[in-house]
């Protein structure tokens, strides 16, 4: 059985995830036994599917339909190809602008970086198959409808992404604390990616050290980070407020 935003039933969720629905994320019942439910870890498996294996009360929260074990959440967007939408926009652009998530968990930051990515002129946003933000009504809601509008890639390992980038004329910028560069130092002149990291533990170290620069805000109070979706703004316009000097 399918709704707006779920997938339930085993056999549904098979069917789906080789129609090639757009599934964000799988919630599967510990414990759970028999032929098609292999089928579906296999499915999984294969195609790099976020998953979580979860008590039956959870699922029970999550739908009051028979759910047999299994539900998917279904994204309202679709996703295209990494590399050939990568490939499409430096083709088009001089000097496209992307923004990579690493492990953004919170759909609400998840949206708000979204509805300024389409403010800023973001050509695309890259985030990981498993571990990301899903997007969800939630998400969509707080993007003001911009999920709708800047192309979301969904990649296997973001430091691929990253190479893959570089190695198309782009230069990484990280956004850390993990350096003694500013923003402001930074050039956004020419084709870019940011990277913003984890609300928790920002960006992983195989990525920082993939990156080309590494660049912090200020921080003059006491508390010692901003929230994830301001930090990304302040970055975004930064690169906007350089690009309009050109």
């Amino acid at each position: 059985m399918k709704n707006t935003s779920q997938i339930y039933g085993i056999r549904a969720v098979i069917e789906a995830i080789n129609a090639n629905e757009p599934i964000d994320k799988v919630f599967i019942q510990k414990g759970l036994q028999g032929s098609l439910s292999k089928e579906l870890e296999a499915l999984i498996r294969k195609l790099g599917i976020s998953s979580s294996y979860v008590p039956v009360e959870k699922l029970n929260r999550l739908t009051k339909n028979n759910h047999q074990g299994v539900i998917a959440n279904i994204s309202p967007i679709t996703f295209p190809d990494f590399e050939e939408l990568i490939e499409e926009i430096v083709a088009k652009k001089k000097k496209p602008l992307f923004l990579l998530l690493d492990q953004l968990s919170d759909v609400r930051n998840f949206g708000a970086i979204i509805r300024t990515a389409e403010c800023t002129g973001v050509d695309a946003i890259i985030i990981q198959k498993k571990g990301a933000a899903p997007v969800t009504a939630d998400t969509i809601k707080t993007s003001a409808g911009a999920a709708f509008k800047v192309p979301i890639a969904k990649v296997d390992h973001l430091k691929d992404a990253v190479f893959y980038l570089q190695a198309s004329g782009i230069n990484v910028v990280a956004a850390t604390e993990k350096t003694t560069d500013m923003v402001y130092d930074v050039s956004f002149k020419q084709g870019s990616a940011i990277v913003m990291g984890a609300e928790d533990k920002g960006i992983s170290p195989s990525i920082l050290k993939a990156s080309d620069k590494l660049a912090k805000l200020p921080l003059l109070g006491e508390i010692d980070s901003l929230n994830v979706s301001v930090a990304c703004g302040v970055f975004l316009y930064e690169a906007v407020r350089q690009r309009q000097e050109d």
